[in-house]
C-alpha cells in the first residue's frame, strides 16, 4: 500500500488527465456503470411502477451479490484463454467483448418482458446481466492497473468513475427518461444499444503488455514445489495442478504475505467502507415515487444536478488523491458518505419538496463519486502486477458483499419501521468506516515515519 508523499502542485496534477489510458478510462467506465442500474435502483423503479410489492423489490437486490463473489471466476478471468477471441484481441480485451455481449442480451431479453407476469424469468435475464457486468468488471479493473504505472492509477480511478457515473445516470435518469415517454421496454432496449461504446472502446484500444501466462506460473516457489513433489504424475494433472496453484493459492498468499496480520484488517475495512450507502441504495427510488415524485422529476433533477456532482465529485476525488495522498482523503470519503445519507431522512420526513430533492441528489452524487474514486486508488495501490484480476476481484466483491447483503432486507426494514428510520440506520452503518479510516491513516503515517526517521 502506497500514498503520495509528494504534493504535486495543481497544474501538474490536472495534466496527467490529457494522457491516452486516463481517457480511455472514461469510456470503460462508462461501459462498467451501464449495466448496474438496471439490475438495481432502475430495475426496482420498474417493479414498482408495475405493482411489485416492495418486500419483493428488496429481495431482487440480492441479484447484486454476483458483483461480491466475482472472485471466484476472477481466477478463470485472470489466466484462461478465450477460443479466438483471445488470439485477436488479447486476453483482458477478449473477456471484456465476450461479458459486453452478456450484458446486451441480458437487457434484450428484459425488453421483452412484463414482470407482473413474468417476474422469475426477469430476475433470469437480470442475472445474466449482473454476470456478464461483474466479470466485464473483473476484466477492466485489471486492464487499468495493468495499462500504466503508479503514478497515474489515481487520475484513472477519477475518469472512470466520472464515466462509471455517467453510466450510472444513462441507465438512470436515462431510462427513467425513455419509461416515461415510450416504455419501460424501449428504455431496456435503447441501454442495450448503449453497450456498444464499450465494444467500440474495447476494438479501438491496445491490449496491455503483461507477463507469459504459460511462463509465469513456473516462476512461483509453491508452483516449483508442487511440481518437484508431483513429477512422476501425469503431465495433464501436474499442469492443472500449477495452474490452480499459480491462479486461485498464489494471488491469496501473497496479499498476507505483504501485509502480516494487518491484511485481516484491511479487509474488513474494504468490506465496510460502502456498506452505508450500498445497503440504502435499492430504496432510494421507491422512497422518491412513494413520496409522490413522477418518474420525469426524478429523471430531470438526476440528470441535471446529478451528473454535474458525480463529475465534479470524480474530478475532485482523483485532484485531492494527486495532491494530498490517498489515505487521508480515505477519511474524508468516508465521512462524506455517511453524512449525506441523512439528507434521505430529511427528505423523507419533510415529504415531496422538489428542493430538498435536489439537495439530496446532490449531496449523494457528491459524495459517492469523491469516495469511490479515492477508494478506486487505494484498491489498486493493495494490488499486486503478478496477480492484478485475482486480487482486485477480491478486494471489489468485498467491497460490495456485506452492504448488497443487508440490502437484500432493506424492503422489510421500510414496511416495517419506516423509510426515515431506515435511512437513518443506513447513515450509521457508515461510522466503522470512517473509523477504520482512521486506522488506516494512522498506520500509513506511521511507515512513513519510520522510513525517513
Amino acid at each position: 500500500m502506497s500514498s503520495t508523499s509528494a504534493h504535486r502542485g495543481w497544474l501538474a496534477s490536472l495534466a496527467v488527465y490529457r494522457r491516452a489510458p486516463v481517457i480511455t478510462m472514461l469510456f470503460l467506465g462508462f461501459s462498467a456503470g451501464l449495466p448496474f442500474l438496471l439490475v438495481f435502483s432502475t430495475l426496482s423503479a420498474w417493479l414498482r411502477s408495475t405493482g411489485v410489492e416492495v418486500a419483493a423489490i428488496g429481495f431482487f437486490s440480492w441479484i447484486g451479490i454476483l458483483y461480491s463473489i466475482k472472485f471466484f471466476w476472477a481466477p478463470v478471468v485472470d489466466r484462461q484463454r478465450l477460443p479466438l477471441l483471445t488470439r485477436w484481441l488479447g486476453q483482458r480485451r477478449g473477456w471484456m467483448l465476450l461479458a459486453q455481449g452478456m450484458i446486451a442480451a441480458g437487457l434484450v431479453g428484459l425488453s421483452t418482458l412484463d414482470p407482473v407476469d413474468h417476474l422469475p424469468a426477469v430476475a433470469g435475464f437480470a442475472l445474466l446481466v449482473a454476470f456478464g457486468s461483474a466479470t466485464q468488471d473483473i476484466a477492466i479493473d485489471a486492464f487499468r492497473i495493468e495499462s500504466a504505472p503508479d503514478d497515474i492509477q489515481a487520475a484513472m480511478a477519477s475518469t472512470y468513475i466520472i464515466g462509471y457515473r455517467g453510466g450510472l445516470l444513462a441507465a438512470g435518469a436515462g431510462a427513467l427518461y425513455v419509461a416515461a415517454l415510450v416504455s419501460w421496454e424501449a428504455a431496456y432496449l435503447s441501454m442495450a444499444a448503449l453497450v456498444g461504446i464499450g465494444v467500440i472502446t474495447v476494438l479501438l484500444r491496445p491490449e496491455p503488455s503483461r507477463s507469459n501466462l504459460a511462463v509465469q506460473p513456473l516462476k512461483e516457489p509453491r508452483v516449483r514445489r508442487f511440481l518437484a513433489r508431483h513429477r512422476h504424475r501425469p503431465r495433464a494433472v501436474r499442469r492443472l495442478g500449477a495452474w490452480s496453484i499459480a491462479a486461485v493459492v498464489c494471488p491469496f498468499t501473497d496479499f498476507f504475505s505483504q501485509h502480516g496480520l494487518k491484511a485481516l484488517g484491511l479487509l474488513l475495512f474494504i468490506g465496510v467502507f460502502r456498506i452505508s450507502d450500498l445497503a440504502m441504495a435499492a430504496m432510494a427510488n421507491p422512497l422518491y415515487l412513494d413520496l409522490g415524485f413522477s418518474l420525469a422529476t426524478i429523471a430531470n433533477v438526476t440528470n441535471v444536478f446529478g451528473i454535474a456532482m458525480s463529475i465534479g465529485g470524480g474530478i475532485l476525488g482523483g485532484l485531492l488523491v494527486a495532491r494530498y495522498g490517498i489515505t487521508r482523503m480515505l477519511i474524508l470519503g468516508a465521512t462524506t458518505v455517511a453524512l449525506t445519507n441523512l439528507l434521505f431522512v430529511l427528505l423523507a420526513t419533510q415529504g415531496a419538496q422538489l428542493g430538498l430533492l435536489i439537495v439530496t441528489i446532490i449531496g449523494d452524487n457528491l459524495a459517492n463519486g469523491l469516495a469511490s474514486t479515492v477508494f478506486i486508488a487505494f484498491l489498486s495501490s493493495l494490488t499486486s502486477r503478478a496477480y492484478t484480476a485475482t486480487q482486485y476481484a477480491l478486494f471489489s466483491s468485498l467491497m460490495t458483499l456485506p452492504g448488497k447483503f443487508l440490502g437484500g432486507f432493506s424492503g422489510l426494514v421500510v414496511a416495517s419501521q419506516g423509510y426515515a428510520a431506515f435511512f437513518l440506520l443506513a447513515s450509521l452503518l457508515g461510522i466503522p468506516a470512517i473509523l477504520l479510516a482512521l486506522w488506516v491513516h494512522g498506520d500509513q503515517r506511521g511507515k512513513t515515519s519510520a522510513t525517513t526517521g
